[in-house]
């Protein structure tokens, strides 16, 4: 017996934040496929936590800024404006980033300015743009985030001195800063942090007066090897690189050129070359994905900013910066990459692309190097040891013999939850009609005003008649608005899928994973047991979706319809972008019955949020297993070294620590730091501090 409650987190709000884990207090009425059971309790939309119910991070953000805004000084430094809406029909659209006349008006407004017209442009700056199309607002608008440079605004106009002196701080719609946070890319970031170094070991060392006569002390190069190029692995890469140190890049795929064409002979002609797939490869699996940027790391924190910001230096659009919702699509990912690779390539990096890492060097319980082999067939060696003074495990939760590896070296992995489930795809001009209703013409295949309709919805499901098992939460996962299913299965006697998009978004189909969390128990109930039980788990339904399909990665599917009534889907079930083929299949099969259930139950309350979700043109495709890495690696959470293999530093989505491009790149990141700060090449206090300095301090504004 199941109780279930809804949960719609609407794409198109400000700022509205998925916390899967989150018990919601309230529950609405709707309707199941057993009204008579219960339901668990669930937020009511637009409720806002308070007192002992926020997080721990509103508090500390309510309480620093309480602090410093009881004595403000109004007529310096910054007032950001916050939920500033402008109606569709007054805005130029998604890709207009600039202040028009109708989001002067609103400034306006809160400024109690009687002419916006004669609000000077030049004096704000549009730092977030997103689209609101929920039921419960007026209209659809899009909403604004801008910051008001006060000096600049009183000079060009002096006659709003008295409106700005009415402003008072309200937490979420007006706030006050006195300094303008300035974040650089991170290669500027760290410029600028070993110019202070070395600025400061000149004054220790009374050498004040001529730069030139200034050396640094010559050291020999530290050597560290960065096992994997996915987001994490390329931004350690990078920031050690840019201290100096003598990093060799280890990628046992193909860089992106020759892992395209490998893709397509996968797509076209069903060859599979097993290390350089949707998986493996430069760029990581997010490569051939859809390119989120989105992450609940925080999007104004200054380390996400540093890395949106390296990634327009590196050829991202600068639109990213801005969009509330950012994404690049493989398109755009692949220019990038060649770009971020050419300046490691500068830098010194010694990049060894079709090299695998087959083995760890041992010496007295620490990391001395490693054992590479050629996995592409084409390098002309089959083993080579090669010594680094630390190894940066940067692989993807798809190594899955880089685990099997560890565990030799008894090196402590962790399992962990994560999810499972099915993928499903809907027409998007569907997806367009439930979400805009009669805008829907707007969207024009991603070339209209608004962006191309996604959704983003949460469940949670508890079994009533077991006080044992926990609380499980179904949740949309990678929705990929105007993409396609994709395979990414590392051998040919397993299956699992994917989706991805382009840039545009033009595809004519919606995707999204739909996964049941599952955790330790769920593995140990079908009998696997130990470090690696994830990895059986996920494999299991792997190999059981294989069959199911018939092999040569035929996809088994059912309609929606079908897979609540329980039965085959018939011979004419709609099409799919999955290109190489699909059968009809009783999914039901597939899974557990309490996930199956739990997916069934969640479908149904999807259905009561978005009408029309359970259609007949919405086609289940099995398997989606690989939401995030069902191990963890522990580690030092201050100096990244793993607890039990000293010299090993994991890092990223395979290691347990990141989901998604930007958490990932992070994480590498702040594993660069670290290290580079144990080779003592920079002297921060702590990471953080070199993210938070303001245009003041010396940075120069991206």
């Amino acid at each position: 017996m199941f109780s279930a409650s809804p949960k719609l987190l609407c794409p198109q709000s400000f700022s509205f934040t998925t916390y899967p884990n989150y018990q919601l207090p309230f529950s609405p009425k709707i309707r199941f496929l057993y009204p008579h059971k219960p339901l668990i309790r669930c937020a009511r939309k637009g409720s806002k936590r308070t007192g002992k119910s926020r997080y721990p991070s509103e508090k500390k953000k309510l309480k620093s800024i309480q602090q410093i805004q009881t004595d403000i000084d109004k007529f310096k430094g910054f007032w950001r404006l916050f939920k500033l809406g402008v109606p569709i029909d007054r805005d130029a659209g998604k890709d207009f980033l600039d202040v028009s006349d109708a989001l002067l008006e609103e400034v306006a407004k809160v400024l109690e300015f009687p002419v916006a017209s004669m609000l000077p442009r030049e004096a704000f700056t549009v730092l977030r743009k997103s689209f609101d199309a929920r039921k419960s607002q007026k209209e659809p608008k899009f909403v604004y985030t801008v910051e008001m440079d006060v000096d600049k605004l009183l000079n060009l106009e002096p006659r709003t001195w008295d409106f700005i002196s009415r402003l008072e701080p309200k937490i979420g719609v007006i706030e006050h800063t006195p300094h303008e946070k300035v974040i650089g890319d991170l290669i500027n970031i760290i410029q600028d942090n070993k110019k202070l170094n070395q600025d400061r070991v000149k004054e220790e060392n009374g050498h004040t007066n001529s730069l030139s006569s200034y050396k640094l002390p010559s050291t020999k190069k530290a050597k560290i090897a960065v096992v994997g190029s996915g987001p994490s692995g390329l931004f350690a890469a990078l920031v050690l690189a840019e201290f100096g140190v003598d990093v060799t890049l280890i990628e046992r795929g193909q860089p992106v050129e020759k892992r395209g064409r490998d893709i397509g002979a996968l797509v076209v002609r069903r060859i599979l070359q097993t290390e350089s797939n949707f998986c493996f490869g430069e760029g990581g699996a997010g490569t051939w994905s859809d390119g989120k940027l989105v992450t609940r790391i925080g999007r104004n924190s200054g380390s996400v900013l540093s890395v949106m910001k390296t990634l327009v230096r590196f050829g991202a659009p600068e639109s990213i910066l801005v969009d509330g919702k950012p994404h690049l699509g493989t398109d755009r990912l692949i220019p990038l990459l060649r770009n971020f690779r050419q300046h490691l390539q500068d830098l010194g990096v010694n990049i060894r692309f079709g090299s695998r890492v087959d083995d760890l060097i041992v010496e007295n319980g620490h990391v001395v190097g490693v054992n590479v082999s050629d996995s592409s067939g084409r390098l002309g060696f089959s083993s080579e040891k090669l010594g680094f003074d630390a190894v940066v495990l940067a692989v993807g939760h798809s190594a899955r013999d880089v685990y099997q590896m560890l565990l030799s070296h008894n090196t402590e992995l962790v399992p962990k939850d994560f999810a499972v489930g099915l993928r499903i795809e809907h027409p998007q001009e569907l997806i367009n009609i439930i979400q805009y209703s009669k805008l829907a013409n707007e969207v024009r295949s991603g070339r209209g005003k608004i962006p191309v309709a996604d959704y983003k919805v949460v469940e949670y499901v508890k079994r009533e008649d077991n006080n044992d098992t926990p609380q499980r939460s179904c949740y949309s996962f990678c929705m990929c608005p105007g993409g396609q299913v994709v395979v990414t299965s590392i051998d040919p006697s397993e299956l699992c899928i994917n989706g991805m998009s382009f840039s545009r978004r033009a595809s004519k189909w919606a995707n999204a994973a739909l996964a049941v969390t599952v955790s330790p128990k769920d593995f140990n109930d079908l009998g696997f047991h130990g470090p690696l039980a994830g990895v059986d788990f996920q494999r299991e339904f792997e190999q059981r979706a294989a069959i199911m399909g018939g092999g040569n990665f035929v996809v088994p599917v059912q309609t929606v319809k079908d897979f609540m009534d329980n039965k085959l889907s018939a011979s004419n079930i709609p099409s799919s972008s999955y290109r190489l083929g699909v059968k009809a299949a009783n999914l039901h099969e597939l899974f557990p019955v309490h996930i199956t259930e739990a997916l069934q139950h969640s479908i149904m309350a999807f259905d009561q949020e978005l009408p029309g979700f359970i259609s007949s043109d919405a086609l289940l495709h099995g398997v989606e297993t690989r939401t995030s890495s069902p191990v963890q690696i522990p580690r030092n959470p201050d100096t990244f070294e793993s607890m039990s293999l000293r010299g090993l530093y994991p890092v990223g989505e395979g290691a347990g620590y990141a989901g998604g491009i930007v958490s990932a790149a992070v994480d590498g990141m702040y594993a660069g730091f670290a290290l580079a700060k144990s080779l003592d090449l920079y002297k921060a206090d702590d990471i953080e501090s070199l993210f938070g300095r303001t245009q003041s301090s010396g940075f120069n504004k991206y």
